[in-house]
């Protein structure tokens, strides 16, 4: 089996591992991420708060709001990802709760063309599974990983850290050259660090 092919049957079972915790687990996995979260980016990140990059949680996807207020409340000011066509690297708005958000692709709500662009200094990525080696697979479409390539390759220093219910490790994701590694993942159940 090729690796796309066997990337999307991964996504199967990794979406129904996914759809299955987050139904048993949610609300308490929200607010359980809150001080691993913190902890995390206080790690990993040794400078005065700057921007973070969350994200609206769709479906089963671990919502990150709960860690969102808390940065806020430790000085930090709050971004979201915007897909501007397929294929293409991610846009960061800044945004904040409250703002007026249009409907972008995929029917997921963000921050309108009027705010404003921003790069963020840590972003907080979901994820259908993650490895032990900082590897993290995405529903498909390449947007983080093709921002995080494109970024790095410029020299932009950004610190990206998985979003995951801890049932979503597995041993290993397949992945190829193209994919990003993360410098640490976050689960209800604390965070490792893989590197800076």
């Amino acid at each position: 089996m090729n690796l796309p092919d066997r990337k999307a049957e991964f996504r199967l079972e990794a979406r129904q591992r996914r759809r299955v915790t987050h139904g048993d687990t949610a609300r308490a996995a929200a607010h359980g991420v809150v001080a691993p979260g913190l902890a995390a980016v206080a790690d990993i990140w040794r400078q005065p708060p700057g921007i973070v990059a969350g994200y609206l949680a769709v479906g089963s996807e671990l919502d990150v709001g709960p860690l969102m207020t808390a940065l806020v409340a430790h000085g930090w000011s709050l971004a979201l990802p915007v897909v501007v066509a397929p294929e293409t690297p991610l846009v960061f708005r800044r945004w904040q709760p409250g703002d007026a958000m249009s409907e972008g692709s995929f029917g997921i709500a963000q921050p309108g063309d009027d705010a404003e662009d921003i790069r963020p200094h840590v972003v907080l990525a979901p994820l259908l599974a993650f490895d032990e080696d900082g590897y993290r697979l995405g529903q498909g479409g390449g947007f983080y990983d093709r921002t995080l390539e494109k970024w790095r390759a410029e020299g932009h220093s950004v610190t990206v850290l998985g979003l995951a219910f801890a049932a979503q490790r597995v041993d290993a994701v397949p992945r190829d050259d193209f994919d990003q590694r993360l410098n640490g993942i976050i689960t209800e159940d604390g965070y490792k660090v893989y590197g800076t």
